[in-house]
């Protein structure tokens, strides 16, 4: 029981325990699982693919291996909601589309190494990286809204700061934040996926990549730890009733 209680209490403080012991060299293999991985399936089409889909998968399976009770709630949750999230975003409403139109098999669990990859750099970041990120993101919000060229990166810093406001892990926000940015450019350069310069069904524009479109990675986090909590507040009750049960 002792054990149980001291679990579901590190749990509801998921931002800043996830990952406190990170497997050797983890964060060297996610950076290169990331942009080896990217640079594979941009070089070498449908069997770079594959080849990338089956590494991610198996970085995802060894992490799973390697992590405990916490750190597989939020490897699954972050596959689940970004695997919704990627099929509406992507394939459905169509803001960006992939190199083969399709979603690659790597996305949904690279999410997952991403946010990963972020915890890790988020617990070394000083705090002023809280109030840096959204410092040196506003002239460009600003300037881009007024020149027309990227209307919608008004919204999608609105929606960062509001995770920032609202959101308890802030350090990792803006970590995912700056970090995805790095990857989106690196990305679209390299011509995985590309944005569209209008978004459908709206008149607002957006480069390629959109500078603020780590506000989705934010988001997505978000609601990973959103879903932890609400995960371990139900096994939390299941296990009180056990035992008044059992007394």
């Amino acid at each position: 029981m002792n054990t149980q209680t001291s679990t579901l209490q590190t749990v509801s403080s998921l931002h800043s325990s996830v990952w406190q012991t990170a497997p050797r060299y983890a964060e060297w293999q996610l950076i290169a699982v990331v942009a080896g991985g990217l640079a594979i399936d941009a070089r070498f089409g449908w069997p770079g693919q594959i080849a990338v889909n089956l590494w991610t998968v198996a970085i995802f399976i060894w992490l799973m291996r390697c992590g405990g009770y916490v750190e597989k709630c939020a490897l699954l949750s972050c596959l689940a909601i970004a695997t919704v999230g990627e099929v509406f975003f992507s394939l459905v409403w169509g803001l960006y589309d992939y190199q083969f139109h399709n979603l690659p098999l790597f996305v949904p669990p690279g999410h997952a190494l991403l946010m990963t990859l972020g915890v890790l750099f988020a617990r070394r970041a000083p705090n002023s990286i809280i109030w840096l990120a959204p410092l040196i993101t506003l002239p460009y919000v600003t300037i881009s809204w007024w020149q027309g060229w990227d209307t919608a990166g008004v919204i999608l810093f609105m929606t960062f700061i509001v995770c920032m406001v609202f959101g308890r892990a802030k350090r990792l926000y803006a970590t995912m934040f700056l970090l995805s940015l790095v990857m989106e450019i690196y990305g679209t350069r390299l011509g995985n996926w590309t944005w569209h310069t209008v978004i459908p069904g709206t008149s607002f524009t957006t480069p390629n990549p959109p500078a603020c479109a780590g506000a989705f990675y934010c988001v997505l986090d978000l609601l990973v730890l959103g879903t932890l909590s609400w995960v371990t507040k139900r096994q939390q009750r299941a296990s009180v009733a056990a035992l008044s049960n059992a007394g």
